[in-house]
């Protein structure tokens, strides 16, 4: 990846947590988009030390979480239903960056044999109880071992993204199918709202990707992209912190607009705030 030349895409700011201010550079080649400076791995942790990071908790104190917490059910299912479409016989699944659980306590009350990785204890508490079982460590883990694999908006927080998909082609059988999520910096709404865009989530999301990006960095790795589909919803969620970012305020109204014209702008140029991308061994 060649960030070498310093050009700065957009400068952007920590609203969430530090109040910190941060620039993103872009490898034009890749386009791909590169959080500066990235925080060291031992200092990272801090960054996430916050009750409204929402994908560490199972909080349902506000409308907004509780919103969440819906469309996150039926996402759920539509998660599922879309590993089971590529894999009707079932098989064994790897969720890395599992949250608090619910995708594979969802996976496997539907017949699949699941495993997760997570390095937020509080998270991994919460998933442990709902009878989700875990590998401390990647590398412990054997050579093709999985039929799926899922990354849910986890990607993007990976330091070293190119050792990562190496993981992946390690981990995977030869005929399995990995599924990535990841916010698309190139959706209406991102350009709409600009260093305000909540999905930038800087310094946590220490890369921001396109379409592009996906496909090539993958490619590398003898990997081939089949599939891409959108995830309608999180143009709302977007939205709705980027108002609150932006105004100091959530406009649910404002947001509601905003949301709804990226996903019809995106039915014209294929552009969505977040996509699902499905990989296969080439």
């Amino acid at each position: 990846m060649n960030f070498s030349n310093q050009t700065v895409f957009i400068k952007v700011k920590d609203y969430s947590v530090s109040q910190e201010n941060f620039e993103l550079l872009i490898d034009e080649n890749l386009q791909l988009l590169k959080t500066h400076p990235q925080p060291s791995l031992d200092v990272l942790p801090k960054y996430y030390e916050s009750e409204d990071y929402i994908s560490h908790t199972d909080g349902k104190r506000s409308l907004f979480e509780k919103a969440y917490h819906l469309i996150k059910s039926y996402s759920l299912q539509k998660k599922v239903s879309l590993i089971n479409s590529f894999h009707p016989e079932k098989g064994r699944v790897l969720d890395i960056g599992a949250g608090t659980g619910d995708f594979l306590a969802t996976a496997k009350a539907k017949g699949w044999a699941t495993t997760g990785l997570e390095p937020n204890e509080k998270a991994k508490n919460s998933a442990i109880s709902k009878g989700v079982s875990f590998e401390n460590d990647i590398k412990n883990i054997e050579n093709q071992s999985f039929d799926v694999i899922t990354m849910w908006h986890v990607l993007e927080h990976v330091p070293d993204i190119e050792q990562q998909i190496k993981e992946l082609k390690r981990l995977l059988k030869p005929n399995g199918t990995i599924f990535i999520a990841v916010p698309n910096y190139k959706s209406f709404d991102a350009n709409y709202y600009g260093n305000f865009w909540a999905a930038y989530d800087v310094p946590r999301h220490l890369w921001h990707f396109s379409k592009i990006a996906i496909e090539k960095l993958f490619a590398k790795e003898n990997m081939k992209l089949v599939k891409i589909l959108p995830m309608v919803f999180d143009s709302f969620y977007v939205a709705l912190l980027s108002e609150k970012y932006k105004n100091g305020k959530m406009n649910f109204f404002k947001a509601f607009y905003i949301g709804l014209k990226s996903n019809v702008k995106a039915k014209q140029n294929l552009e969505y705030s977040s996509h699902i991308y499905v990989i296969k061994n080439n």
